[in-house]
């Protein structure tokens, strides 16, 4: 860090640092690119087969780094002139804007990703041992100043990204309920989505501990992001008995967007077993948004339920014309 700052002090010019550390996922793609884009054979193509993004230019900056999951290295259009890698690389590069003799900017990227830096200097710190790369980020994730926010989430991003050990350790310290609110919802994401086992066992800790109803709707988002096994099971039992009807709700968000036949089930289990309408609406929104001849069945019928109130049942009635699956006799 103090060989770092010094550099950045003497920077006099708009000028980028980097250095290339182990990544968390081998098969994490994070370069520029659109929507509807593959990875083939080492190049970002759109759906079309036309080549996309190939240089990602950091002058202008842009906002963020798209990422995506690598597909099977199958030949495309143009493939001929693609560098061909029989598998991605397991490091990536991360950089630093330098302007007025600070940071003003982290971005990451895959270390096979080719990059512009549109003429600036760019100071490559060679050897960097990711220990000491996620110290340095860590500072810079709690930065007071008014760049804050911009600086932040790459600092977040980034540790998050680390194939070490040492980023657990980090991403637990910047979710303690003494850091700020907006960190640790930051924080919950990154959890989720890139930190395993790990990740989704700080995420209930801090569903059980944590004070802030925003930290805590951030969090149940976290775990829908895990790709644990278990991370359904956290979900199921955060909707059926979350004392927060908040909590119940966003977990049962989060059920119904994926879409699964096994999920509509259970969210249509749990109607009956509250009558806390935020929850009730939660779950005739979630089912919505699975469309399915069971599904409106179940809809239709709640639109018809005497017993629940009469904006219930409109609910149900606008959910189930919104669904567009006809119901059979």
């Amino acid at each position: 860090a103090q060989t770092f700052r010094t550099l950045v002090s003497n920077q006099a010019d708009v000028a980028w640092f980097g250095y290339a550390v182990s990544v968390v996922d081998g098969e994490r793609v994070m370069c520029c690119f659109g929507n509807d884009t593959t990875w083939v054979n080492g190049n970002i193509v759109m759906s079309d087969g036309s080549s996309c993004c190939r240089a990602c230019r950091l002058e202008p900056s842009a906002d963020g780094t798209s990422m995506a999951t690598r597909a099977p290295g199958t030949a495309g259009a143009g493939a001929a002139r693609n560098v061909v890698r029989l598998e991605g690389s397991d490091r990536m590069v991360v950089l630093f804007r330098v302007a007025d003799r600070a940071v003003d900017r982290i971005r990451v990227f895959s270390e096979d990703c080719e990059l512009d830096a549109g003429g600036r200097t760019v100071t490559w710190l060679d050897a960097v041992r990711p220990a000491d790369s996620i110290a340095l980020l860590e500072s810079f994730a709690t930065s007071t100043d008014g760049r804050r926010d911009r600086i932040t989430d790459g600092a977040i991003s980034a540790i998050a990204l680390h194939g070490d050990p040492a980023a657990d350790t980090s991403l637990d310290r910047l979710v303690a309920v003494n850091q700020p609110e907006a960190v640790r919802k930051k924080v919950t994401f990154w959890l989720g989505n890139t930190r395993g086992a790990h990740g989704l066992a700080t995420l209930r800790r801090v569903l059980k501990e944590d004070t802030s109803a925003e930290v805590q709707k951030a969090a149940v988002f976290g775990v829908s992001q895990s790709k644990e096994t278990a991370a359904f099971d956290v979900l199921l039992a955060l909707a059926r008995t979350d004392p927060s009807p908040r909590i119940r709700g966003e977990a049962i968000f989060w059920l119904g967007q994926s879409g699964d036949g096994e999920n509509s089930a259970l969210l249509r289990e749990i109607f009956p077993t509250t009558r806390d309408s935020e929850v009730q609406e939660k779950i005739l929104f979630a089912l919505s948004q699975s469309p399915s001849e069971e599904n409106s069945r179940f809809l239709l019928a709640r639109a018809k339920d005497r017993s629940l109130p009469n904006e219930m049942r409109k609910t149900a009635l606008f959910w189930a014309g919104q669904g567009g699956v006809p119901v059979k006799d």
